[in-house]
């Protein structure tokens, strides 16, 4: 219901916008660009789902191997005592336990192309548990607000476009994004957590949450130890040798099981064809909304107005430049990534306002997106306090990026 209201207002703040600029300032161009950004954006849309259908049934064949193999079984009794905590409505050991966690281990590692796959595999095991068909349950809001909150350890596709715009340390940014994208994750899990009435003062989710920041002290300590070069080897060599090894541990644990793994590929495979094909309307739907309301304007005069009202309470308004970024995020992925190229390539790669565009980009992830994909892919209408604890974490990331890079910067 709440996305229904965005959606009607993005078209309607688009239809005041365009009409002001045609009726007071003549612009006769506004309206056929705004016409042009619903073509434009369909094709995207379909393009994108064309494009994860090859990612999604590689991704979901494994999955079945794994399934079968017994390895998503396995890490879910050893996530079980963590995701009883968080998760609470799932039963302990459930499968749906291990495709979260692979998920959230390939958005971990940067790997967005395996991340979405599984993400969809784990959200129809949760759909499954659900029984309001049509209602977001519990454990898929928790689900999707990590998703949106945007946990990377290793950003490589940001420091290859910093690479490519001439930035003389391309990996500067990797610490500010490790710490700003932590701060989102811990407001979004907050922010569930409350909404749910989940208690987090407990041993078993306190003594993860000091694991994970120890964990992250000591990359941050390895990482700054390295030059430039010796930190993009390490961070694609990493991100790769793990995502070959997940492939060949599934494989290997199907064939251990001896489970016809050509068989069941096949069959986790078809399971991706069909999910592809199913998200087409709903990301339709999101990105020509997105779209009319960048072709109109809208965008460029909200970001001018928060100009305007940080200049007014005095405070340094040189980060404002890279508020595109960081206000398209939640809405287009490719949008953001668009905008921050933009920032770098006007403001230079290494000045203030480019390095935060890259912090932006990497400190949350496409929340509506992610909504309208994973939501969409089970027939979930109804996502009650989802899209409010998704913006709450990626203001929690905006604002930390903010702090952050006037710290580092």
């Amino acid at each position: 219901m709440v996305l229904n209201y965005i959606w009607i207002a993005f078209f309607a703040l688009a239809f005041i916008v365009a009409a002001v600029r045609l009726l007071f300032f003549g612009d006769t161009e506004i309206f056929p660009a705004v016409i042009n950004s619903t073509f434009d954006s369909s094709k995207t849309a379909f393009e994108i789902s064309i494009g994860l259908t090859g990612v999604l049934s590689l991704w979901l064949g494994i999955m079945k191997i794994g399934e079968k193999g017994g390895v998503v079984n396995m890490l879910s009794r050893a996530l079980s005592p963590l995701f009883c905590k968080l998760f609470p409505d799932i039963p302990k050991g459930h499968p749906v336990t291990g495709s979260i966690f692979m998920n959230l281990a390939a958005n971990m590692l940067g790997l967005d192309n395996a991340a979405t796959p599984l993400g969809l595999k784990a959200m129809e095991g949760l759909q499954e548990l659900n029984p309001k068909k049509d209602t977001a349950s519990n454990p898929m809001i928790m689900f999707l607000v990590l998703n949106t909150s945007g946990l990377t350890l290793i950003p490589i596709s940001i420091m290859v476009y910093r690479a490519q715009l001439g930035a003389a340390q391309p990996t500067d940014v990797f610490v500010p994004i490790l710490l700003a994208t932590f701060f989102s994750t811990l407001a979004g899990i907050i922010a569930v957590s409350v909404y749910q009435r989940i208690n987090l003062l407990n041993r078993t989710v306190l003594l993860f949450l000091g694991g994970a920041s120890l964990f992250i002290a000591c990359l941050i300590f390895f990482f700054s130890t390295l030059s430039r070069e010796q930190i993009d080897i390490w961070s694609t060599t990493i991100a790769n040798v793990l995502l070959f090894g997940i492939i060949i541990s599934f494989i290997w644990a199907g064939a251990r099981k001896k489970v016809n793994v050509y068989d069941a590929f096949v069959e986790g495979a078809k399971e991706g064809f069909a999910t592809a094909v199913r998200i087409i309307p709903y990301l339709v739907a999101i990105l020509v909304a997105i779209g009319v309301f960048r072709a109109s304007g809208c965008m460029d005069y909200l970001i001018q107005g928060i100009a305007r009202l940080v200049e007014l309470c005095g405070i340094d308004s040189e980060f404002v430049g890279a508020l595109p970024t960081a206000l398209m995020k939640p809405l287009s992925g490719s949008g953001a990534r668009g905008l921050m190229v933009d920032a770098m390539s006007t403001y230079g790669a290494d000045s203030f306002v480019g390095r935060l565009s890259c912090v932006f980009q990497g400190s949350t992830d496409t929340t509506f997106y992610i909504l309208a994909v994973y939501f969409g892919s089970v027939g979930i209408s109804r996502m009650r306090h989802s899209i409010p604890c998704g913006l709450l974490a990626d203001l929690a990331g905006v604002i930390a990026s903010i702090f952050i890079c006037y710290l580092f910067f």
